[in-house]
């Protein structure tokens, strides 16, 4: 009565799903139990994830000594995860084919600080999956294969190629960098992924490889992936300055977002922002970095505020030591913000006096489990710091 792996990959219907577990079973007293229990746990049947999907949950669950429950929800976000590689696969394909991506010999590139840097990260993950194959570890293969290319390549590289190829005034070697970066790393990603994700890898390897120069790398064939060698680390690619440079944007990046959802500021509205408190460092950082800070943040203006100048009411954020400045006033219709505040605050005040209830009840804290009390012990500072910050953010707006 196990799960067919076929229905995994093509999907199920209900019915046939249970026909199937309570078919020609060695105990077939457990038919109903095992007919009430599928029903139960897959109302809809089971839909279809895909061959490289399950493949890829197999490895990421292989942990060493314990059984393995099979998640659907982790089967559902590795078939996200190969929507994922084919999406940015998309992207690359349409910013490189027709276009000189920089692969010939002399050809004169440019490689931006995002660029260096995932190439640094790139033989970083290439030493982290050696390291774990030669251990038997699949689970941190398919962990750093996912985290590379989900949260590195994807969310974030991605993005910052777009003020470089769509901008006037990137030159024509900064773009060729970008592009020949873009596809490269594509084409190594594809390779680290095709023991775990054979199908779509090889699908999209037959457009990309060739993009990347793979024939002229004299390499043992052009004809698939299966025959391509493995990747190995290039330690001279590896840069820190890019990655102290880019996890500096990055860090910036995320303080706007972050006020700017705190707020409920319109994620495509142009921001004004003021520094303060910056080094010379954050200054150089500034300057070589600023356009990936207006595409990405979408940042109307960038202002230095003197040490001691006073600042307007405004949302901060931190970069370092450096403070990030929101100013409040225009941004946002006070009315509004204060009433959405009072809301949340009035949301939190009763959930933190409903666990204080259950706290101070003498029948609960003697009958349940420690790990129970603890969970909502945990509830009311987590609670009680977010209504700290609410009440903060409407002093500052009846400020406004």
């Amino acid at each position: 009565n196990v799960l067919d792996p076929i229905d995994l990959i093509d999907g199920i219907e209900l019915e046939a799903l249970v026909s199937k577990r309570t078919s020609g079973m060695m105990q077939p007293h457990l038919a109903e139990k095992i007919e009430k229990q599928t029903r139960k746990n897959f109302p809809a049947g089971i839909p279809a994830f895909g061959t490289d999907a399950l493949r890829f949950t197999f490895a990421a669950m292989a942990s060493t000594g314990r059984d393995i429950i099979l998640s659907m929800d982790r089967l559902e976000g590795y078939r996200n995860f190969c929507n994922k590689l084919w999406n940015a696969a998309r992207y690359v394909l349409m910013n490189t084919e027709d276009h000189d991506c920089g692969t010939g010999k002399n050809a004169d590139i440019e490689l931006s600080a995002a660029d260096r840097w995932i190439l640094s990260r790139l033989q970083e993950t290439e030493a982290q999956i050696k390291d774990a194959i030669e251990t038997y570890r699949f689970d941190h293969m398919a962990q750093s294969i996912y985290e590379f290319t989900w949260n590195e390549y994807c969310d974030w590289y991605l993005e910052l190629t777009k003020p470089v190829l769509m901008s006037d005034q990137s030159s024509d070697a900064a773009k060729r960098g970008t592009r020949r970066t873009l596809i490269q790393v594509l084409e190594t990603l594809l390779r680290l992924a095709h023991p775990l994700m054979p199908f779509i890898t090889e699908e999209i390897w037959q457009k990309v490889g060739p993009l990347a120069g793979v024939d002229k790398h004299n390499r043992p064939s052009t004809e698939t992936i299966m025959l391509q060698p493995y990747p190995v680390a290039d330690e001279s690619l590896i840069d820190p300055q890019s990655v102290t440079e880019i996890e500096w944007v990055k860090t910036f990046i995320l303080g706007v977002r972050k006020i700017r959802s705190s707020m409920d500021i319109k994620p495509g509205k142009p921001l004004p922002v003021l520094l303060q408190n910056g080094t010379e460092a954050d200054q150089l950082l500034l300057r070589a970095n600023q356009s990936y800070l207006e595409s990405l943040a979408k940042i109307e203006s960038i202002q230095w505020l003197e040490a001691d100048q006073n600042a307007p009411e405004s949302a901060t954020a931190l970069v370092g030591e450096m403070k990030l400045l929101i100013p409040m006033a225009g941004l946002i219709d006070k009315d509004a913000e204060l009433k959405r505040l009072n809301k949340e605050i009035e949301k939190l005040e009763k959930e933190i006096a409903r666990v204080e209830g259950k706290l101070n009840n003498e029948n609960f804290i003697s009958k349940a489990p420690e790990t129970v009390v603890e969970k909502e012990r945990a509830k009311i500072t987590e609670a009680s710091a977010s209504l700290d910050q609410l009440k903060e953010q409407q002093s500052k707006i009846e400020k406004l």
